[in-house]
């Protein structure tokens, strides 16, 4: 069964793909290189036309359809990407497609995925959930499954992404894959593993939705009881069944990745290259950290962009917030006139940035005790956070630092 995948479908794939997706070239980047000591590179998929590489497989797979499978309707389940891959291959052959996707799933990718003409059902809670009300529409209508991971032409439209870097990269050392249920590691592990076998390619998960690291140790597809993560693309409870044993064969190995680690992941790519990636896109990059290879050329697949505006805006305070560069302090006042004066020049001879205050004068029913100052404050990081805390604290204020969003 392993024959299936084969060089020349690969190529073939590689080609078709042309029509729908555009060059999403390497970037070097010299940060993540020096955070992680290898020569780091990119692969911008974020930046292709439906927001992600699932672009790919869907039309690959779309386009070896007969005319009377495409005629009845495509109908699959995604998180967002494969959904928008499939709308857009549908509208590109003027056939109907129908999408399930999870009901938490963000407004943006459901608009997006609308936008190409697709009609959208909202089911479950996750992925699995969607997919399986899919599976009973397509039964019930008479549809066309496309699957998004589990199939093998889909796999095989993901593999370009891999014949891509490799002609970009002919000696590159690891690639870095995210993986949900599986299929695009699928696709970039065999072409990479038949150009080049030495090339080493690492699956990189959410450790809360880690069912393919699970799957391996069992040594057989298993079911996880949730896949609770901010990696909503990759929030899979099953790994594909059909594509397991080519994450056997061509996986090296696999890294999860907290939920925590992606935040940090998300400011150092906003602020060092400018690249909005969505939490799913990440894990590629936090796991350079994880890595234990020095000196090696890595790339890290940037697998999708689709964020929506207010999960990017949390994001960005969250880790803010967890690099100590915002904090709120809370420091309790005498009440009486000038004693904000005090505080603030406390804080600015420290060059702490205030941005937000909260004066509170019913923290005691003793109007004559004292009131509670809250105050955020911008700095540069955890050293500069310490030594305002601790001015204030010589100051004699007694502050206490608080949790707490902005």
């Amino acid at each position: 069964m392993l024959e299936e995948l084969t060089l020349e479908k690969f190529e073939e794939a590689a080609e078709i793909v042309k029509k729908v997706t555009i060059p999403t070239n390497l970037i070097y980047s010299e940060f993540f290189s020096s955070q992680c000591g290898n020569k780091v590179y990119l692969k911008p998929e974020n930046m292709q036309r439906t927001g992600a590489y699932k672009v790919r497989g869907a039309f690959y797979k779309i386009s070896r359809m007969t005319d009377e499978e495409r005629a009845r309707g495509l109908i699959t389940a995604s998180a967002g990407n494969h959904a928008q891959g499939v709308a857009n291959a549908a509208k590109i052959y003027g056939v109907k497609a129908t999408i399930v996707m999870p009901v938490g799933t963000p407004l943006m990718k459901v608009n997006r995925t609308k936008s190409y003409g697709a009609d959208v059902v909202l089911y479950g809670d996750v992925y699995d959930e969607a997919c399986g009300e899919a599976y009973r529409l397509a039964e019930e209508h008479g549809y066309t499954f496309v699957h998004p991971f589990d199939d093998l032409e889909v796999a095989t439209g993901q593999g370009s992404v891999a014949m891509e870097i490799i002609k970009e990269i002919p000696t590159v050392d690891y690639i870095l894959v995210p993986i949900g249920g599986g299929g695009l590691a699928t696709g970039v592990s065999a072409l990479a593993k038949m150009l080049n076998p030495n090339i080493k390619v690492i699956g990189v998960e959410p450790a809360n939705a880690s069912c393919m690291k699970a799957s391996l140790k069992a040594g057989e597809p298993v079911t996880l009881p949730s896949a609770a993560t901010i990696a909503d693309g990759t929030a899979v409870k099953t790994p594909g069944s059909i594509i397991f044993p080519y994450i056997q064969k061509n996986i090296d190995d696999i890294i999860t990745i907290e939920d925590d680690e992606l935040i940090g992941a998300f400011l150092d790519m906003v602020e060092n290259h400018k690249i909005v990636c969505e939490n799913s896109g990440l894990l590629s990059v936090a796991a350079l950290k994880h890595l234990e290879c020095r000196g090696k050329k890595v790339v890290s697949i940037l697998s999708g962009g689709n964020m929506d505006i207010i999960t990017m805006s949390s994001m960005l305070q969250f880790g803010l917030i967890q690099r100590g560069r915002v904090f709120t302090v809370s420091v309790l006042l005498p009440d009486k006139p000038g004693e904000l004066v005090n505080v603030a020049n406390v804080i600015a001879k420290e060059q702490g940035n205030v941005i937000k205050l909260e004066h509170n004068q019913f923290v005691s029913i003793n109007r004559n005790a004292e009131v509670e100052l809250r105050i955020t404050i911008e700095t540069f990081g955890e050293e500069h956070k310490k030594k305002i805390v601790d001015k204030l604290e010589e100051t004699g204020y007694k502050p206490k630092v608080v949790r707490t969003n902005l």
